[in-house]
């Protein structure tokens, strides 16, 4: 069953793409026809795609892997941070830092330098500060939650990143491809879908259409967690019952027999001989 629907799209406004003028050739493909100048996405095609992708990062999600979601654009910002705080994944909503991805290490640097920085004001570290400097610590502290808070728990490059503009979030793609990270990606008309590896020709500028593929994506990756999280409880009663067995103190072979055969009722007596009749 498609976890989106032709109505459904059509009301949220997904099929409006650019201006003719703007488009890009690649996405000629998922371009139904053109009215007053502006092209309109096949809807049908966008269904398709939506359930691929949302295969694909259920799956991500089952193995316990993370999806990074990137939206820097200021209609696409409220939903995805809500979105991805659903399903407890990472996110990017203020400005992407260069070299996320492929310099990760030395970001990594700066997530540990804001929890040092809260250690610090949580043992009293800086009440001798001067007030001044303090103020430079809480500035600084502040400036690296906005930037990088989202992603304090990804301690790891992700395993996919979802972008919702393509063309806004060409860094982060051309840094996804670099490393060979799978990217989804919201692709309009004006964008280039070549390097996308699953492609949701859409309306990337309207809420509802955002609003409508992201609801659609994130309820594939619950499933997705909360299919691990079955399986892994399987798995452990599974592991405890051998356990058990294990636990339990086996009797002697010969003393089991014995006690069967002490069990067993009494073997009946053969009745006796009939005497034969008398002779006349």
């Amino acid at each position: 069953m498609s976890r989106t629907n032709f109505d459904m799209l059509l009301e949220a406004g997904c099929h409006f793409g650019h201006l003719r003028r703007k488009w890009n050739p690649a996405m000629a493909p998922y371009i139904f026809m053109e009215r007053n100048g502006i092209h309109i996405i096949d809807l049908h095609k966008t269904v398709a795609k939506i359930d691929e992708a949302a295969e694909a990062l259920k799956q991500i999600a089952k193995s316990g892997k993370k999806i990074l979601f990137v939206a820097t654009k200021k209609q696409a910002k409220s939903i995805v941070e809500e979105k991805a705080t659903s399903i407890n994944m990472p996110y990017v909503i203020e400005r992407w830092p260069g070299g996320m991805l492929t310099n990760f290490a030395t970001i990594r640097k700066a997530v540990k330098k804001m929890s040092n920085i809260d250690k610090l004001m949580n043992d009293g570290t800086f009440s001798n500060l001067s007030k001044r400097e303090l103020l430079q610590v809480t500035r600084q502290r502040a400036k690296l939650e906005k930037n990088l808070g989202s992603i304090a728990d990804l301690t790891r490059q992700p395993a996919a990143i979802f972008v919702v503009d393509v063309m806004k979030e060409n860094i982060a793609v051309k840094e996804a491809n670099r490393l060979g990270i799978p990217v989804f990606g919201i692709v309009d008309t004006n964008s280039n879908p070549d390097d996308v590896d699953f492609v949701i020709p859409a309306n990337d500028d309207a809420k509802d259409s955002i609003d409508v593929i992201l609801t659609a994506c994130c309820q594939a990756i619950a499933e997705g967690l909360e299919e691990r999280k079955a399986e892994k409880a399987d798995e452990k009663a599974a592991n405890e019952q051998p356990e058990e067995n294990a636990e339990r103190p086996r009797r002697p072979r010969r003393a089991r027999r014995e006690e069967e055969v002490a069990e067993a009722p009494a073997a009946e007596e053969a009745p006796a001989a009939e005497e034969a009749p008398a002779a006349e």
